[in-house]
């Protein structure tokens, strides 16, 4: 597309007519559907095998030598093994073509074609087939394959029509630009299509709805996420691994990027800006991912920027080029999504962070196919697997299929322009609208992940001069908790006690903006009064959990020690969980503000605001679109449920129930009863005005917390730019401020380092065992115990305690600043677990957070 504006305006035109479709349930526009009527495919021989061998296995011998045999089936849900599911065979002469129409599908056997009626009729001597297709490319195997390529016959056609110079429009793409730009002159010719597949492709089933596209989109998303998981071995790729330099030690060989150990590593031992990393690729393998694996804590060796070239050894082409964020613990993806085969891929280190010499990588992870990227897989989509989707069950796998193809092509189109629709020089308005009602669909982009991270960084500001020192007294905190009805004031309450000690003293102090760099990970200083701490990150990250605690407490049972939300009517029902919302009768907005500030802070940073918001909540911060039948269940299922039954009821039953006792007001969350007309209360609701009636309820609780949430969004875009929230769906927004809610034993090992003790140490197995014993609020409640945050990622550090000796008195120790557990030696996994669960519940708060090896 490059520059060129009017092919930029036509797609952007053609996207909002896409995502008017998707909303309506409509089908989507022919051209985005569009498949040519004519692709023909020569046999590609594979110059590494002496068989003849087809793609779909057949072979060529004796009276045949010269022609190569290929196999064609009713439908492309054969087996391409199986003699008896091939119909015939179509003899290849050196030179010549099959003819196929653009209708391909891929599934778990390969990539198939199908074959044009005229070279049906030709070739099936009195076969009865409605349909012919051919396996062109296996998932797996080498061996010969078919290649598509312009027959003479085809290209001598077109240039009858369009003259000697002109090739027509012969991919969807091109087609969209095609009918949706303005050009001067006549417009460019489009190649036949073939309207039985373009049909197939706009089909819309009779129930289908657009959140069945969002359930498409996130099963979808969920399936490519489980794929990245399953990364490969590098030995399955790579053929062998040079490196530049190598440090002259047991722990800095170029082994340690493939012992799947993250605390070794390739060290370099060279000059700065020349080291380098190059893999050898096994023939026919295609990169879909390569990954590598990093850490902060490495300081100076760790790299800042990485290019990736690949090709030829003679002749390298760059192919990424990735600046790695300061704070990562973990894995980056330096290259991704390669379509063809690279003998060689180099990665080079540019540069290390604050201009470090050497160079330290912890490992390497490759996720590769066959030389072909295959697509989509139509498998994926059998029902045994929407379990978690039901309103997808009931619908065909290809039909499932064939709508995930068309998603696809929109989001290709979508990330070919996201960067016109959300500038990245554009940090204050949302610049597209429409992108807000199909959030759910930016899941599947490839180019949103780079452009939030450039939004972020391009809006940072320098980190304050000096951090702010807060005094602290939790005591009098918990006094407040205990029984908050003592002082309507909540003066003592940790989230009013750092509000306070945030305010500037002079005139000349300037209030914190939280947009300062992820790196900056503490953003003021605790003295807790009374108690024994040097605060380097543990205090500060404990005062966060204070004032989540407060602000949205864990427990249903006990009294809210602050005003600003307010518990639903679902506590404790069914999948609601615990939610809160924004109390309505709370007008204290300049706080609501700060609570965004801090929230937009956690999205920046890597520590969290743990606030239990419903969706209905966080899509309005996004500015999502909110509904009463998917959103506010979680608020009031009861009311969902009666307003409903009303609105179905007939006159009889209406007057049974409400009589004349049903007067025009509705209690809010928060128990404040409000009118729904003026005079409300004194007038009672008749059968006939029933609708009117709950559309007026509907649209009071839908929009009692509107200015606190408003008060809250103001607070997040002083620190979030307003692209940043156009980009991100509501769920991405409450995990990146709340953290994952979900913790595994899995996860906290990829987040575990040990040190003087050995990953094999019984200990360390004892440790795991109880920790599998967990529930997920037993590791939400050691991770706070450790690290001071409740939910991940969190890094851990494990040394063994001072006391080596075997015992079963002592407790475990930690130390939040430096997120370390110093684990102590007991006989087995029933007295770690035991240990460790009365730690996590009665020791959290810090008393005397100070090394244990200081008598």
């Amino acid at each position: 597309m490059g520059d060129n504006p009017h092919l930029l305006l036509g797609r952007i035109r053609f996207l909002n007519k896409c995502i008017d479709a998707f909303r309506k349930s409509e089908p989507l526009p022919e051209c985005l559907c569009y498949v040519p009527k004519e692709v023909c495919y020569k046999i590609c021989k594979d110059s590494s095998s002496g068989s003849s061998a087809s793609s779909s296995g057949a072979s060529a011998g004796g009276p045949n030598m010269g022609k190569t045999l290929v196999s064609v089936f009713e439908g492309p849900h054969q087996s391409p093994n199986s003699k008896k599911a091939s119909k015939y065979n179509i003899k290849l002469k050196k030179g010549t073509c099959i003819r196929t129409t653009g209708e391909e599908y891929c599934n778990s056997q390969g990539l198939w074609v199908k074959i044009n009626k005229e070279q049906l009729d030709e070739h099936r001597s009195g076969q009865e087939l409605e349909e012919g297709w051919i396996l062109v490319c296996k998932h797996t195997e080498g061996g010969d394959r078919l290649v598509p390529v312009e027959s003479p016959e085809t290209v001598s056609r077109q240039q009858q029509l369009f003259g000697y110079d002109h090739k027509p429009c012969s991919r969807w793409d091109q087609v969209v630009d095609v009918e949706n730009a303005l050009f001067i002159g006549s417009k460019l010719k489009m190649a036949e299509c073939d309207e039985a597949a373009v049909q197939k492709l706009r089909y819309v089933p009779p129930t289908w709805t657009y959140e069945c596209d969002e359930d498409l989109v996130h099963y979808f998303n969920d399936h490519v996420k489980k794929e990245d998981e399953k990364l490969n071995s590098v030995k399955e790729c790579v053929t062998s691994i040079d490196v530049s330099t190598c440090l002259d030690a047991p722990n800095g060989g170029a082994s340690c990027l493939t012992d799947g150990d993250i605390a070794t590593y390739w060290e370099s031992d060279g000059m700065q800006g020349q080291h380098w990393i190059r893999l050898h690729m096994k023939k026919g393998s295609v990169v879909n991912k390569l990954i590598l694996t990093v850490d902060s804590t490495d300081d100076n060796y760790m790299p800042k920027r990485v290019t990736v070239y690949g090709g030829e050894a003679d002749n390298l082409k760059k192919l990424s080029d990735v600046t790695i964020d300061d704070n990562l613990i973990g894995e980056v993806c330096v290259l991704e999504d390669m379509t063809s085969h690279l003998p060689v891929i180099e990665i080079r280190i540019e540069e290390c962070r604050d201009g470090g010499i050497d160079v330290r990588i912890r490992g390497l992870k490759i996720k590769s196919s066959c030389e072909r990227d295959l697509g989509l897989n139509a498998d994926v989509f059998q029902s045994s697997n929407l379990v978690r989707f039901p309103r997808l069950q009931g619908t065909s796998p290809d039909v499932l299929y064939r709508r995930a193809l068309v998603v696809q092509r929109f989001m290709s189109l979508l990330d070919s322009v996201l960067t016109h629709l959300v500038p990245a020089w554009d940090y204050s308005l949302g610049t597209f609208n429409q992108i807000k009602t199909i959030k759910q669909f930016l899941l599947l982009s490839k180019r949103r992940s780079a452009l939030i991270t450039q939004c972020l960084k391009d809006s940072e500001t320098s980190k304050p001069n000096s951090m702010p020192r807060l005094y602290i007294n939790r005591r009098l905190a918990m006094e407040h908790r205990d029984n908050p009805s003592l002082d309507p004031t909540c003066k003592n309450a940790v989230f009013n006690q750092v509000y306070e000690g945030l305010k500037p003293s002079d005139k000349l102090e300037k209030m914190l903006d939280y947009r300062w760099p992820g790196c900056y990970d503490q953003w003021w200083e605790c003295k807790f009064i009374a108690e024994g701490i040097i605060d380097q990150g543990g205090g500060f990250r404990d005062s966060l959990a204070d004032m989540s605690e407060e602000l949205c407490p864990s427990s249903a049972e006990c009294p809210m020690p602050l005003p600003f939300f307010t518990r639903t009517s679902n506590q404790g029902a069914f999948e609601a969980r615990d939610y809160y919302v924004p109390n309505p009768s709370c007008k204290e907005f300049h706080k609501y503000e700060w609570i965004g500030q801090l929230m937009g802070a956690a999205l920046r940073g890597k520590d969290f605001l743990v606030l239990a918001l419903p969706g209905l909540v966080w899509k309005q911060l996004t500015g999502e679109a909110v509904s009463w039948n998917r959103d506010f269940p979680a608020v009031d299922s009861v009311l969902v449920n009666l307003l409903e039954a009303m609105e179905n009821m007939d006159k009889a039953t209406f007057e049974f129930r409400f009589g004349e006792e049903l007067v025009y007001s509705t209690p809010l969350t928060d128990g404040q009863m409000v009118e729904l007309i003026p005079g409300g209360s004194n007038v009672a609701v008749c059968y006939e005005d029933r609708s009117e009636f709950i559309r007026l309820v509907q649209k009071a609780r839908m929009e009692e917390s509107k200015q606190q949430i408003a008060a809250m969004q103001a607070g997040l875009l002083k620190v979030v730019p307003q692209a940043v929230l156009d980009l991100l769906t509501w769920q991405e927004l409450e995990k990146r401020v709340c953290g994952d809610p979900e913790i595994t034993v899995e996860a906290l090992k990829r987040l575990t380092r040990y040190e003087d003790l050995e990953q094999s140490d019984v200990r360390v197995q004892y440790f795991w065992e109880a920790l599998s014993n967990f529930t997920n609020e037993d590791r939400s409640r050691f991770l706070r115990f450790v690290t001071g945050r409740s939910r991940l990622p969190a890094p851990i550090y494990v040394y063994p305690d001072k006391q080596d000796s075997e015992t079963t008195d002592a407790l475990p120790q930690s130390s939040t600043c430096g997120s370390t557990l110093f684990l102590p030696n007991y006989p087995s996994a029933k007295v770690y677990e035991e240990k460790l669960r009365y730690a996590v519940y009665n020791c959290v708060a810090i008393d005397n957070d100070m090394s244990p090896w200081e008598e």
